[in-house]
């Protein structure tokens, strides 16, 4: 892929996380006490769009919140982090997205999303001026199908590539598919999506997917990139660290690979930036609060320098 300008755009859900932390999570039917229960500004989209301006890139976040006090709280949150929040539209009488997390002690978690002003989110509002310098646009499936579609549809006719994080899983359109120039996946839903592994052959599984280029997350391990016509996917192992929360680290990765990309990095060498982000977002609790800028990331990196997002 190749980008022309140097703003990454961000179309999807804006949320706020309502995180409680458990011993262990509840089985059917079980209950559980908690420890501890915190708020904070979340959504898929608007994590991804932080994730990436943390790092010192422009981003432009394109989505709905409500006239309520969470929607002020996420947009203020959110634009404090440096993201153009200009394309968000706030619903009147609408509540904003929610999140209800459950993280265990060892930092895995589950998730119930409750869409509210993000069900309103409309393609139109992905017009010239949205897209406008943008380099890349990043989209998730927070927001309804036809919106995605129709986005990307949008953002192919204008010249700017599109990665496509297909999360939360679900089945994915061919016409969709063929606007997509990275589709970001984890192992979970690659086999969801496919019934493959990032360790089957490369063509077979980027046919089962219907993309040319495919990024897979590893968790802990990592991250595999597969391209169209490579004999095999190239791996970039993880970085070991202390897990205190794993949510948001998908979205972390996200942004920091759409922030990479749109400087003019090769995707190999945005893939293992965006596995570091990744790794270090897991040590912190909650998503955008665990996210790093420029400077913590090359302390993390044992760099002497900053990593350069200018």
């Amino acid at each position: 892929m190749t980008a022309t300008g140097r703003t990454v755009v961000v179309l999807g859900s804006i949320n706020v996380d309502r995180a409680v932390q458990v011993d262990e999570l509840p089985r059917p039917g079980q209950t559980v006490h908690a420890a501890a229960v915190s708020l904070a500004a979340g959504g898929k989209s608007a994590n991804q769009a932080v994730a990436a301006a943390r790092l010192g890139g422009a981003v432009r976040l394109v989505g709905s919140v409500g006239d309520d006090r969470e929607g002020a709280v996420v947009l203020a949150a959110v634009q404090d982090a440096g993201v153009d929040v200009r394309r968000v539209a706030v619903r009147p009488g609408t509540p904003t997205g929610q999140a209800f997390i459950l993280v265990d002690r060892a930092g895995e978690n589950c998730i119930a999303v409750v869409p509210g002003a993000n069900a309103s989110v409309s393609a139109e509002a992905l017009d010239a001026g949205a897209l406008a310098g943008a380099g890349v646009l990043t989209l998730c499936l927070e927001v309804a199908d036809e919106v995605v579609l129709d986005a990307a549809r949008r953002a192919r006719a204008a010249g700017v590539p599109v990665i496509l994080n297909a999360s939360p899983v679900r089945p994915l359109d061919r016409e969709l598919l063929r606007c997509v120039d990275v589709l970001v996946v984890n192992e979970h839903e690659l086999a969801s999506l496919t019934g493959r592994t990032a360790q089957d052959d490369v063509d077979t599984t980027l046919d089962a997917c219907g993309v040319e280029t495919l990024v897979v997350t590893l968790g802990a391990r990592g991250a595999a990139l597969l391209r169209r016509g490579e004999p095999a996917a190239l791996r970039f192992p993880g970085r070991p660290v202390p897990v205190a929360d794993t949510t948001g680290c998908g979205d972390a990765f996200l942004g920091a690979l759409a922030g990479r990309l749109v400087l003019g990095a090769p995707l190999a060498e945005a893939v293992p930036v965006a596995v570091a982000v990744g790794a270090y977002a897991a040590m912190g609790t909650g998503a955008q609060p665990s996210y790093p800028t420029s400077e913590q990331l090359g302390a993390f990196l044992n760099r002497s320098t900053r990593v350069d997002w200018a």
